[in-house]
């Protein structure tokens, strides 16, 4: 029986429902798998997309993040090549082909999806492994330009099907994230952190430690918000912004933070404690005649500290101060780290409307904070489940059916699902 028929008969039901949660909805998700299933797949596979719950922009200066793989997720329905050719077929997309003979950094890529898969492809050569060609169709349910990581779950998902033709899932979790990472850095052109490649890879909720970005501490914590104790519903509101035109936006936020560093003889600002920082504030304002880099690198002292503490409280069980600092978070990146409307255009407000509206509907309840990179995008919000389906309808008569989308917890880490 191929995996098209699996699909089709229902065989993979136990395997989507392990991804998707209790309440998957399972027939869509074999329409699903069946659109990208050819009768010659040989495997299949899936990659989560994620949520960041603190630590907003900390990772590129070596802070403390945490972070969860969500129920979203972009596949992949795979088959061996005849040849070296790599070609990734997206739904609603060109194919885009890369020959693995030629693994050079190819400037006139930047930005597309060619260079990433070249770069994923790059790496795995240069850590000894033989690679060749194959053919993925794929999907992805992960909305894009929504701080869910469409991007890094593709680059995930690309190095596990790499991990798992050519290097016999010798790689950790950590270590794809990491590739992908190079791939974005080095051939995309884009200067991400490490975050989203490895919530996407891992599974579950995770905090991770970048003092050492090349061996980041990764721990995972069991928590659901959802259940009968703690009664929330995660929830992002899509406020109808894009991500693709804000690369300088986001390029100067670590920048700003290094800035400081730099002034006080470090090179990130995980190296700064907040007594040095404050103690020097006033010769870093004489020097740098930058207000907003100050007030970013104290967003980045207090965000770290505080996602440390969140993450303390999960394992504590300790809900109701969990959810003040989720507000605090929220709060400090629109206060200090600035990244919820582009100075460029202030009329486009969508995140700061979000959050008023949020404000004033759930009061004292709940919790909401800007999502992802910020400047445009989405807000994520803890609903209390007993009125999710009234917060919904507030939010989407301003931003549209659709907006809202509830996110679970995925549990099961970037992997191979099934093969023929």
């Amino acid at each position: 029986m191929t995996l098209l028929e699996k699909i089709k008969k229902g065989k993979l039901d136990h395997v989507f429902a392990e991804l998707y949660g209790k309440s998957a909805d399972l027939p869509a998700q074999r329409k699903r798998y069946a659109r990208i299933t050819r009768p010659d797949t040989k495997w299949l596979f899936s990659t989560s997309g994620r949520t960041e719950l603190a630590g907003n922009h900390t990772d590129h200066n070596h802070g403390f993040v945490l972070a969860a793989s969500i129920n979203l997720d972009t596949i992949a329905a795979v088959s061996p090549a005849n040849d070296n050719t790599v070609t990734i077929a997206s739904e609603g997309y060109d194919p885009v082909s890369i020959s693995i003979d030629d693994l050079e950094v190819h400037p006139e890529e930047a930005g597309r999806t060619e260079a990433l898969v070249r770069g994923i492809a790059r790496n795995f050569s240069d850590r000894g492994f033989k690679i060749g060609g194959f053919t993925a169709y794929t999907t992805s349910s992960v909305l894009k330009g929504s701080g869910l990581s469409s991007s890094a779950a593709i680059e995930v998902l690309t190095a596990t099907i790499f991990n798992h033709l050519f290097a016999q899932d010798s790689l950790s979790t950590t270590e794809l994230a990491i590739i992908g990472q190079y791939a974005e850095n080095v051939f995309f052109g884009k200067p991400c952190g490490l975050m989203d490649q490895i919530a996407c890879a891992n599974g579950g909720i995770v905090s991770i430690d970048f003092a050492d970005p090349t061996k980041p501490k990764v721990r995972t914590v069991n928590f659901d918000f959802s259940d009968v104790t703690h009664g929330h519903t995660l929830v992002v509101v899509d406020t109808g912004g894009n991500h693709a035109d804000l690369t300088d936006e986001y390029a100067a936020i670590p920048f700003d933070m290094k800035k400081v560093a730099s002034l006080l003889g470090h090179r990130t600002l995980n190296q700064v404690g907040q007594s040095e920082l404050m103690k020097n504030l006033p010769l870093l304002r004489t020097e740098l005649k930058d207000d907003r880099a100050l007030l970013r690198a104290i967003h980045f002292i207090n965000e770290t500290r505080r996602a440390k503490l969140m993450y303390s409280l999960l394992k504590k069980d300790d809900f109701t101060t969990y959810l003040q600092m989720v507000r605090e978070s929220g709060s400090s990146s629109f206060e200090f780290l600035q990244n919820v409307y582009c100075s460029k255009d202030t009329t486009e407000q969508g995140l700061s409307l979000a959050l008023a509206l949020s404000s004033s509907f759930l009061k004292d309840s709940g919790a909401y904070r800007v999502h992802g990179g910020g400047f445009a995008g989405t807000i994520q919000v803890y609903v209390p489940t007993s009125i999710l389906h009234n917060y919904i309808a507030f939010m989407e008569k301003l931003f549209g059916k659709g907006s809202c989308t509830v996110l679970t917890i995925r549990q099961k880490p970037t992997m191979c699902i099934a093969e023929d």
